[in-house]
């Protein structure tokens, strides 16, 4: 096992979505630990935020997520109607609302996304709601509260956010790219023997609930799917931190070589999740 590293952003492309559990800070551990001739699809069932794609770069990927609120605001960014234009348009006339409204206006978006599931409307969510939590309710309507920072959306905030919709575009530029969203046995069933398969499911015995369930039967059913797939992987999860130790992970890789790093979780639901961290990446 590699000894524990702190991982440095090194020029590492944020991605405009902000999810729990986002691997930002494991990108340099995530690419060193890539030994891949590129020939294939790189492969996402978890995609999430997206960060891993956006710093690996492939030219051909198989990106997938079960919550479809992902997969369609990045293949708007892809297909041209998710824009620099559209996105600063549209916050600074939405967070002008906000600012005269506060958090009437952020419940009336929520409201109207969970009508219309406009992807505008999602990164609007995403950036005003409490801790940058992703939450929906078992209807699968959005139901994280406000942030309670009305003037959330000012100019230099919003031009940030527009570099990063600009750089996802550039990113994928004329890239073979396709998001699919469907659940995750179905796209690593379509793994092939030159393909290279990155995988980051919700974290047993943290929050689970950001779309669908995870259980502890699925985590046991992805270790062993992982272990049989036709080509090389990486599998991210938590090792430790400074309650308790993931047994389970190194028994159920106890053969496999296991990289860890250490750093600070900020996204939560509770304070008691936002701390220090030992992360896993299993090398496959």
């Amino acid at each position: 096992m590699a000894g524990i590293r702190e991982c440095v952003d090194h020029a590492v492309q944020i991605p405009p979505l902000k999810i729990q559990g986002i691997k930002t800070k494991a990108i340099p551990l995530i690419q060193d630990s890539v030994d891949w001739e590129g020939s294939g699809r790189w492969i996402e069932p978890f995609v999430g935020s997206a960060v891993v794609p956006f710093n690996i770069k492939p030219e051909r990927a198989l990106l997938g997520d079960a919550n479809p609120h992902l997969i369609h605001f990045y293949a708007a960014i892809q297909r041209g109607t998710v824009t620099v234009t559209t996105v600063r348009t549209f916050l600074e006339r939405e967070g002008a609302h906000l600012r005269r409204d506060g958090q009437e206006h952020y419940y009336r978006v929520r409201e109207r996304f969970n009508e219309r599931h406009d992807p505008h409307d999602f990164l609007f969510l995403n950036r005003a709601c409490f801790s940058g939590l992703v939450r929906f309710n078992k209807k699968g309507n959005f139901n994280t509260p406000f942030c309670r920072k009305s003037e959330r959306f000012r100019p230099a905030y919003i031009t940030k956010i527009c570099n990063q919709v600009q750089h996802a575009a550039d990113s994928m530029g004329d890239k073979s790219w396709e998001f699919m969203c469907a659940d995750w046995t179905d796209i690593l069933s379509q793994a092939r023997k030159d393909d290279f398969v990155y995988c980051d499911p919700p974290y047993i015995g943290r929050f689970t609930d950001y779309f669908n369930s995870w259980t502890d039967a699925d985590a046991l059913r992805l270790e062993n799917v992982l272990k049989t797939l036709p080509c090389q992987f990486l599998y991210s999860m938590w090792s430790e931190n400074k309650y308790r130790k993931n047994e389970r992970l190194h028994k159920a890789f106890s053969e496999y070589e296991i990289r860890t790093f250490s750093h600070f979780y900020h996204l939560g639901a509770t304070e008691s999740l936002r701390n220090r961290m030992t992360e896993a990446l299993v090398v496959g």
